[in-house]
């Protein structure tokens, strides 16, 4: 049985983390327990959220350590029950050095709405690496969600060798996004937040 272990261990990246859920809760992204954030520690380890936390109210103790195989080495409680996810995106990509998830109104009526988010005009788009010009669509794929998260893994990286813009979304469910530091991945959050809530307010109310 592992031992409570805090795997903040001193690393202020952790602590980002923290503070990111406290500002992403206040601004309604993350209801309830809802969202994810991770971190990789080491090339094969990762830090994620435990199932069930509130994010606006987490602690050290909140996060466990758990390698790309899904073995979790430290901490006290049940990884996120959407950890495979996650891994799925470290280990597709080695770049990755965190990835944020969130529920927000906007990220969950447009992905029941849309098969595809095509997003044109807004110039935070500029966060995205191969965005230069925003007047380029960035395409952000909308997958079904599916209970069972070694399927959806597995259909979410085939659908990301198509396409990655560094986002996607789960239909009624919410957003994913990620970058090399956490300091990149919430700036993408922001700004597919705010764009998203653009979109959402352009096609008017919620029918």
């Amino acid at each position: 049985m592992p031992q409570r272990v805090s795997v903040l261990s001193g690393d202020p990246r952790l602590a980002q983390l923290i503070e990111f859920g406290r500002q992403f809760h206040a601004r309604g992204w993350v209801p309830a327990t809802g969202g994810n954030f991770s971190l990789r520690l080491q090339p094969d380890r990762i830090a994620i959220t435990r199932s069930g936390v509130h994010k606006g109210e987490l602690q050290p103790r909140d996060f466990l350590q758990v390698g790309l195989n899904g073995r979790l080495y430290a901490g006290d409680g049940k990884p996120s029950y959407e950890t495979e996810l996650h891994l799925m995106l470290y280990r597709r990509d080695g770049r990755i050095g965190c990835v944020l998830h969130t529920h927000s109104v906007a990220n969950t009526v447009l992905s029941r709405r849309r098969p595809t988010i095509d997003l044109r005009g807004y110039e935070v788009m500029k966060v995205f690496p191969d965005v230069d010009d925003p007047e380029r669509p960035l395409q952000l794929p909308v997958f079904a969600n599916d209970q069972s998260m070694p399927q959806l893994a597995v259909r979410i990286d085939a659908g990301l060798r198509e396409r990655d813009p560094g986002a996607f979304l789960l239909a009624g469910h919410g957003l994913y996004a990620w970058g090399a530091d956490p300091g990149r991945a919430r700036d993408r959050v922001e700004a597919l937040e705010l764009m998203l809530e653009c979109e959402l307010w352009t096609e008017g109310p919620v029918p």
